[in-house]
């Protein structure tokens, strides 16, 4: 069941998070990666700055996460994650498509380690397509708040949806 998460789901949407993550350990540039991959100081200003957080669960136990932030004109799809052993059971693809029927911009971009390419297929499956590294560095410096090393090891995907601007 995909519901709204809270400031009272924190320590489970990072729980969710850092285990997920360990599937990307072997494809974050080693300089990138820490333990936890993502603090919690780091999870609440990502709140602070407009991310909100939908959830899949199953039991009341939270399985699966993925945000979703308007930035200006566009929405930002962010931090998707799905517990380890409730990967490849569709639940990521039940939130994209929750999040994107909820997107209200024309332009919805995702972005990813360029070396993670099981989420790059993930999100072409879905319809988003890579930009060029160009229009990658371009929107990752105009909508994104990540260091410039990360810039330099990630893309970006855009779908253009039926909403009007």
């Amino acid at each position: 069941m995909i519901c709204k998460l809270s400031s009272s789901d924190f320590d489970a949407i990072l729980s969710v998070v850092n285990d997920a993550a360990q599937a990307y350990k072997s494809v974050i540039p080693a300089d990138r990666w820490k333990e936890p991959y993502m603090p919690a100081e780091e999870f609440r200003q990502e709140v602070e700055d407009g991310v909100e957080f939908y959830g899949w669960t199953q039991n009341s136990v939270l399985i699966g996460v993925m945000g979703i932030q308007l930035v200006r004109n566009v929405t930002l799809i962010r931090h998707a994650y799905v517990l380890t052993s409730h990967q490849r059971e569709g639940i990521g693809e039940k939130l994209l498509k929750h999040l994107l029927s909820i997107a209200r911009t024309p332009v919805v971009l995702v972005g990813t380690w360029e070396a993670a390419w099981s989420a790059v297929r993930f999100y072409e499956k879905h319809e988003f397509k890579l930009v060029s590294k160009e229009e990658k560095n371009r929107l990752l410096r105009e909508y994104w708040n990540i260091p410039e090393r990360q810039v330099e090891t990630s893309v970006v995907l855009k779908l253009h949806t039926k909403h009007p601007s």
